[in-house]
């Protein structure tokens, strides 16, 4: 009996701190889920060799330990995930909202300097992997700030998350010190169609009926009594 009691405690602790170790890990967890697709939007990019924007697809992430988007894409030779907290995720929508009302209302002035960052900025996290022989197989972090505004191209205006540079976090090639910069270009109906995506009672809705990671306690047998 005594053998049993003590495996019983000791059981109990490891849930427990299993789940503080989680909790502190994870501030802003909303389950203890691995990260899965929840759609696809399509976005035009700048080319290197060209002035035209070119469409790609950008697949979406949730991660809901980290109650963070990420926008997964490949370009310049490289894939890259771009990550959205709910403070990010928030000001996109609010941003493009007034986006489209100076849009209608034909206040959208053609000058980039001073129109990329015209509805806010936050810092968000990046993650890279560049296509060549020594770095493939290596992700490259930073911390970096984007920028929500928009711009015109072939005369044509688009709402923009324009990614800063920022330093690079692991600091395991000294060739490679900066993240990208880029800018990701979206019509009114992509932008809308990542704006629901971006929602959070959508996000909370996604993770219901997916597999929670296994406790000790999900081992347990329960008998009938």
């Amino acid at each position: 009996m005594k053998i049993f009691s003590t495996f019983c405690i000791a059981a109990m602790l490891t849930v427990s701190c299993s789940t503080i170790n989680k909790t502190a890990k994870y501030p802003n967890m909303v389950a203890d889920i691995d990260p899965f697709s929840i759609g696809s939007v399509n976005a035009s990019f700048d080319q290197v060799f060209s002035t035209k924007l070119k469409v790609d697809e950008i697949n979406v992430i949730f991660y809901p330990r980290e109650n963070e988007v990420a926008l997964e894409f490949g370009m310049n030779l490289g894939r890259y995930r771009q990550f959205w907290n709910k403070e990010g995720r928030q000001l996109f929508i609010e941003a493009l909202n007034r986006y489209k009302g100076d849009f209608e209302d034909q206040k959208l002035a053609n000058n980039f300097y001073r129109t990329r960052g015209a509805y806010g900025r936050f810092k968000g996290r990046f993650q890279w992997n560049p296509l060549s022989i020594s770095t493939m197989s290596t992700t490259y972090r930073s911390i970096p700030v984007i920028d929500l505004g928009y711009r015109f191209s072939d005369n044509s205006p688009y709402f923009t998350a324009n990614q800063n540079a920022a330093r690079e976090e692991s600091r395991s090639n000294k060739d490679i010190t900066e993240s990208p910069v880029f800018t990701i270009h979206f019509n009114r109906a992509q932008a809308e169609e990542l704006t629901k995506l971006f929602d959070e009672t959508f996000l909370l809705s996604s993770v219901k009926g997916k597999e929670p990671v296994q406790t000790i306690d999900s081992y347990r047998d329960e008998y009938p009594k």
